[in-house]
């Protein structure tokens, strides 16, 4: 992430659920508990397919899994409506957010959110997790017309910070998110929390690392 080839860093942007709030792992056992309520179950790797996804792909994907004989409209309602339970009262932040979020707010570095929940949830989860106040808006899953990994999402962020793709860095966690930042021009810091970067992913050159704390380390340097 160096700086001598680049504009300096004005803007952070940063994707929600797996990076900033770890809200993946309790998605997965929503998923798994809400086909068990529907008397079946499913692969792990069904639910580890949609990491990153938006909702209005998941349908069609949970049909091409799992059959035109599965209940899968029936299994996505039934798992939203557990999530929203387990995620009312509180939700843990992934490592190294506080400790990030300070280092870019000494530093006059602003930041936004790009994420495909749609806004009342990502409202909820962020005010929840008293990150949002210290972020000047986000853009949400709702508000595109095309999900990541379509840059659309980033693009909406750049336009309304009014600054340069190049000076901002993106934190993801997901491919499609990865693709996404990188396909709007932005630099990118992928912190993989559940899936693996895909080889296609890797081949972007883009910055990989381990957690927060290695990435705010990094943006020091």
């Amino acid at each position: 992430m160096s700086t001598r080839m680049h504009p300096a860093i004005v803007a952070a942007i940063f994707d929600m659920d797996g990076l900033l709030l770890d809200t993946e792992r309790m998605a997965l056992t929503c998923w798994h508990d809400a086909a068990r309520q529907l008397g079946h179950e499913i692969d792990e790797a069904i639910p580890l397919g949609m990491v990153g996804m938006h909702s209005s792909k998941t349908l069609a994907y949970l049909d091409e899994q799992l059959g035109a004989d599965f209940p899968t409209q029936a299994l996505r309602e039934l798992t939203h409506e557990i999530y929203l339970q387990r995620s009312h009262d509180a939700i843990a932040l992934r490592p190294g957010v506080i400790e990030l979020f300070e280092w870019l707010e000494q530093h006059g570095i602003r930041k936004a959110v790009a994420t495909s929940t749609r806004r009342s949830i990502a409202e909820h989860h962020l005010q929840l997790a008293n990150l949002w106040p210290r972020i000047e808006f986000a853009v949400c899953g709702d508000e595109v017309q095309h999900p990541k990994p379509a840059p659309e999402i980033y693009l909406q962020a750049i336009a309304r910070l009014g600054v340069e793709a190049a000076q901002c860095v993106v934190f993801e966690d997901s491919n499609f998110g990865v693709q996404a930042g990188h396909a709007a021009g932005c630099r990118v810091m992928m912190v993989p929390d559940l899936r693996p970067p895909l080889p296609a992913v890797q081949d972007l050159g883009i910055t990989i690392v381990s957690s927060l704390h290695e990435a705010r380390q990094l943006l020091a340097q």
